[in-house]
């Protein structure tokens, strides 16, 4: 603000001064002259620093310690304005590596990167606003490279992931010390040589036709084990099947031994009470129950045989009773 004042009346002096002739005061070419020399400084005396940027303060090539934010401000005319970039930037580099199997490999390598806004001023005055041609590039090269030289070509492939890891790392740690932050980095493509990948792909197709043939014969033996498997079970069935039916028929027949045997006890026991409650007398008394009130014809003689009963049988002459 005191530089602006000062212009102001640096340029009315002018203007006085030069108006002032022999004759008076008049306004001439020099009075025009004058302001536009003054104009002129005006607008040296103005940066403009973009969004995202740092603004660093040199006079006479020397780095001041005063640094602008985005925006308008003012400065002195012999003073200039370096303008930093600490946005997130991108740099991608096609890179030619050898594998530790000696393979060239074409690397397609990105990085995302960005400056440390407080220390644009130390990056300039350390290294200058081509940090990234004089720092960054070589060592992105270096840290490329010796991280393929470690991996056969083979593994390349299947370890690109583990391979972006270890870049990042050994970048991060390099480039913080420059106060430059790694945002993140990327392998976007691996490439060969036309005999190494078509030495790859043959021996992928030998390598699936023989897992094919492996797999065919292993589902072979897994029926055949299957089959012997289901003939053991079926034979275990069958005998087990007829093991429990001896066991049922032995069952069965010791229980019919012990019906019978029961029922044969049984009948025993039941004559056995039977004769142990008959008496004399209860078998004539279950003799006169059933006997039918007639007396017998014949009785059983033992030298003559059978003999009739006398008064037993009817006479031809009976007499007839009176009347």
């Amino acid at each position: 603000m005191t530089w602006l004042i000062l212009t102001a009346l640096t340029a009315l002096v002018l203007f006085v001064v030069f108006g002032v002739t022999k004759t008076g005061w008049r306004r001439n070419k020099k009075q025009w002259l004058a302001l536009l020399g003054i104009v002129w400084l005006l607008f040296g005396s103005i940066a403009k620093v973009p969004t995202g940027h740092t603004g660093i303060l040199v006079t006479f090539g020397a780095v001041e310690d005063t640094t602008y934010e985005a925006g308008i401000h003012f400065k002195l005319p012999i003073q200039d304005v370096v303008v930093m970039d600490n946005r997130t930037q991108k740099a991608l580099l096609q890179l030619k590596c050898f594998s530790s199997d000696i393979q060239e490999v074409s690397v397609n390598y990105s990085i995302n990167y960005q400056i440390e806004k407080e220390n644009a001023q130390t990056i300039y005055k350390t290294i200058g606003e081509k940090y990234y041609e004089v720092v960054m590039e070589p060592r992105i090269h270096e840290a490329v490279r010796s991280v393929i030289s470690k991996y056969s070509a083979e593994n390349l492939i299947e370890s690109r992931d583990q391979l972006s890891v270890r870049i990042t790392e050994i970048l991060e740690k390099e480039l913080g010390a420059y106060n430059i932050v790694v945002v993140n980095t990327a392998i976007e493509d691996l490439d060969f040589s036309d005999a190494f990948t078509n030495a790859v792909e043959e021996k992928q197709v030998a390598q699936q036709n023989y897992l094919k043939a492996q797999t065919e014969q292993e589902q072979k033996i897994m029926e055949q084990e299957a089959t012997a498997e289901r003939d053991e079970i079926a034979a275990k069935a069958a005998a087990e099947v007829a093991r429990i039916q001896a066991e049922a028929d032995a069952e069965v027949m010791k229980i019919q031994a012990d019906a019978a045997e029961y029922a044969g006890q049984r009948d025993a026991a039941i004559n056995k009470a039977i004769a142990d409650t008959l008496t004399e007398v209860l078998i004539k008394y279950y003799e006169i129950q059933r006997w039918d009130g007639k007396l017998p014809e014949y009785f059983v003689s033992g030298t003559e045989g059978v003999l009739p009963i006398l008064g037993s049988l009817p006479t031809e002459n009976a007499a007839e009773p009176v009347e």
